[in-house]
């Protein structure tokens, strides 16, 4: 199927499907980590994974180095933040959408590390994108979260760079490296939940049905069958294709915290979190363009060689 047909009935309903699965995900760190300590409760998501995921982890693997920064910062570093931000925070829609900042945060990572400079409307993007974070961030109802919001900064930062580090090793199918972080991400928060978080064993105790269900929520609905859900749609569409769509994840965690959790959405906060939404969404696309700009001159390169 061509990569510039419309998006079929089956492959919109797969979008969705993600961005409902991760958007409740997101409202599911927050009920949980009410009960469970951060650490733990991302070591328990990967426990869960885990047992589905190790049999996708197989020979060939990236050197060892590689593979070494790729769990390090994709894994322990980046769910631990991810969820001590959530444990953190008081409103689950500034995380949400802090965490898409991913994004714009790969492009300079890109040109960091791989000497990718990135182009003007991506520059572009990247400029709104923060300055949109700042504006939500300077609310007064937000700002209570901004040490949360540094945080999530923080673990986009860490999968940015888990990220650009992906794209100069042996390509990795999603379920695999899904696998991989799961090993190296269960034990590493495992053992720092018993060191640095009080009474880990009781907390299990307390925690509910309901925290549970949040455990195996995310465990399962986010790491395997919406990673097993995009795999499938990268497999058919070029990533560029689909990134965009996944940014209405934010508003999936927006209307849950309004609905469910309390949050209030301030004019402030909305105008923010759509300055920072819409930026991320013209780094995507500018990305996506450059891309299929830069297959169409090494086709023609090629034509013009045969």
């Amino acid at each position: 199927m061509s990569d510039t047909s419309r998006l079929s009935v089956l492959e919109i309903a797969a979008l969705a499907l993600i961005v409902l699965v991760w958007g409740v995900n997101n409202a599911a760190a927050m009920v949980g980590t009410q009960v469970l300590p951060p650490l733990l409760m991302g070591a328990l998501r990967f426990v869960v994974a885990g047992v589905f995921l190790i049999p996708f982890v197989r020979p060939p693997f990236p050197n060892p180095k590689s593979l070494l920064l790729l769990v390090l910062f994709g894994g322990p570093i980046h769910y631990g933040l991810v969820y001590l931000a959530f444990a953190m925070a008081h409103d689950l829609s500034p995380i949400a959408v802090s965490l898409q900042l991913w994004i714009p945060l790969t492009v300079l990572f890109g040109w960091w590390v791989l000497k990718e400079p990135p182009s003007g409307p991506a520059v572009a993007g990247l400029v709104v994108s923060f300055a949109g974070v700042a504006v939500m961030t300077a609310d007064a109802r937000a700002l209570r979260d901004w040490d949360a919001i540094l945080v999530g900064l923080a673990a986009s930062a860490a999968w940015a760079l888990c990220t650009v580090l992906a794209r100069r090793t042996v390509s990795t199918p999603p379920l695999k490296m899904q696998g991989l972080l799961a090993l190296g991400t269960a034990p590493t928060l495992g053992i720092a939940t018993f060191v640095f978080e009080p009474d880990p064993v009781g907390a299990m105790v307390r925690a509910d049905a309901l925290i549970w269900a949040c455990v195996l929520w995310a465990g399962l609905a986010s790491s395997l069958f919406a990673t097993a859900l995009l795999f499938w749609l990268i497999q058919r569409r070029e990533a560029g294709r689909v990134t965009p769509y996944l940014l209405a994840t934010p508003v999936v965690s927006g209307a849950i915290g309004v609905a469910f959790m309390g949050d209030v959405l301030t004019a402030q906060i909305i105008a923010g979190a759509v300055m920072t939404i819409g930026g991320v969404a013209l780094v995507a696309l500018a990305e996506a363009s450059l891309k299929r700009r830069s297959a169409r001159l090494q086709d023609a390169a090629a034509d013009a060689g045969a």
